[in-house]
């Protein structure tokens, strides 16, 4: 094997190697990515899941104080 017919098998080789490698760091990095963005979506769609159930829990509560202190009031009348 000449010298030239080395080299360009070395280049072939390192080549290979740096695409693999540089294909595997973009794939990490984008599954990061994607990771955090998804994390991202859940939390906020979690969050407002909650605060609609909290808001309607609070409100049904102050519905049920409200009819509570009615009738306290109106057995007071009668």
């Amino acid at each position: 094997m000449t010298d030239r017919q080395t080299d360009r098998q070395t280049d072939r080789q390192t080549d290979r190697q740096t695409d693999r490698q540089t294909d595997r760091q973009t794939d990490r990095q984008t599954d990061r990515q994607t990771d955090r963005q998804t994390d991202r979506q859940t939390d906020r769609q979690t969050d407002r899941q909650t605060d609609r159930q909290t808001d309607r829990q609070t409100d049904r509560q102050a519905k049920n104080n409200i009819i509570r202190s009615w009738g306290i009031k109106m057995r007071n009348y009668v």
